[in-house]
């Protein structure tokens, strides 16, 4: 059976995601940083229809913990077939506002989190010479958006990472690709009027 890891699982697009892969035959993990109660019912809930879903507490801020539970999952799956990098957090305000702190916070969730996720499942890949990693980055990674200066350039970040794991990562057998949606009415976006 093949494997798949959605980071940021439980809510908006993450939860659409795994619930997605479930329902495409794949054991699904899903890493979440605080949502337990979402996990727990989201596990029930795709175990009811028969799917196999399996929530991590993981920080994928957290180099050690980002490699513990990918060697978790190796360990009781022996492998992963997808990852969709999708956690990720959203800064709104002028960038002269912004402080050093909530920079490095959207830094580190955004963009260094898709890092560790990836090198910790890129060896599993290689060796099954097979995978397939999906980036979630946004329009504003391409085209930039007004009072969202830091969040627009951690995801032109995310769109060069996929650029060019992709050439790095084809020669064995590995597809890296990046989705960059519009506007989506998710809890992330739920403060803002139509």
């Amino acid at each position: 059976m093949k494997v798949a890891l959605i980071t940021g699982g439980t809510r908006g697009i993450g939860r659409a995601c795994t619930e997605a892969f479930c329902r495409a035959g794949y054991t699904t993990v899903f890493w979440y940083r605080s949502a337990a109660a979402a996990a727990e019912e989201i596990t029930r809930a795709m175990a009811a229809q028969g799917y196999t879903a399996r929530g991590m507490q993981v920080d994928i801020t957290d180099e050690q913990q980002v490699n513990a539970a990918m060697a978790e999952i190796l360990r009781t799956c022996r492998r992963i077939d997808a990852v969709v990098n999708n956690a990720g957090i959203a800064h709104i305000g002028l960038l002269q506002d912004m402080t050093v702190q909530e920079w490095d916070r959207l830094f580190d969730t955004d963009v260094k989190g898709v890092f560790l996720t990836c090198r910790a499942a890129i060896p599993a890949m290689v060796s099954q010479k097979s995978g397939s990693i999906i980036n979630i980055a946004s329009m504003w990674g391409e085209t930039g958006a007004s009072c969202e200066a830091a969040y627009s350039a951690a995801k032109a970040a995310v769109i060069g990472l996929t650029k060019a794991l992709a050439k790095e990562l084809g020669p064995s057998g590995i597809r890296v690709n990046c989705v960059s949606p519009g506007l989506i009415m998710t809890e992330m976006n739920a403060h803002l009027s139509p």
